[in-house]
């Protein structure tokens, strides 16, 4: 009977999450590429708010919150933090970009933001899963804490070792 940490990676259920969440990071990071590349149209978005100063400086955030963040999505690094910073951004898309379109259209963008709204909430939440680099890194940090653990102490230690003394000080 294969135990919950030696289970093949097929029958896990978390894989599947990672893979939507790689997804995820990857699409957003292209977004954010796509703003650099195409700044007018995200401008044009906030270019209804009137003022100079906050399109240009949400402008700066959106495109570092997609682009860093996509990333450190896609690697599962940081994974609620780098969720937890494209919240605002795609709230701000849903309330004051999308919702004028309503439900049902054909270019579904509503619908699409409120999805990658929602799946970000639960990575926020949630956190990685078992194909991550919060994963590997805490099976690491652990795996270092056991050794530490697991060192002779200092009573332990032969004293009249010559050559290893000045360890003892």
């Amino acid at each position: 009977m294969a135990t919950e940490a030696k289970k093949a990676w097929w029958r896990d259920p978390s894989v599947g999450l990672d893979l939507i969440r790689i997804y995820l990071g990857i699409g957003l990071m292209v977004r954010g590429a796509l703003f650099i590349s195409e700044p007018e149209v995200l401008l044009e978005f906030l270019k209804r708010s009137h003022m100079w100063f906050l399109p240009l400086a949400l402008s700066q955030y959106v495109v570092a919150a997609h682009l860093c963040g996509g990333i450190l999505l896609a690697l599962g690094l940081g994974t609620r933090l780098a969720a937890a910073v494209q919240i605002p951004p795609l709230i701000g898309a849903v309330l004051f970009v999308h919702i004028g379109e309503g439900l049902l259209r054909g270019g579904q963008s509503l619908e699409f933001a409120m999805l990658v709204l929602a799946m970000l909430s639960a990575f926020t939440v949630f956190g990685s899963g078992r194909v991550s680099l919060d994963a590997w890194l805490a099976k690491r940090n652990a795996e270092v804490q056991g050794n530490l653990d697991s060192e002779p102490t200092e009573s332990a230690v032969d004293e009249t070792d010559e050559e290893h003394a000045h360890a003892h000080l």
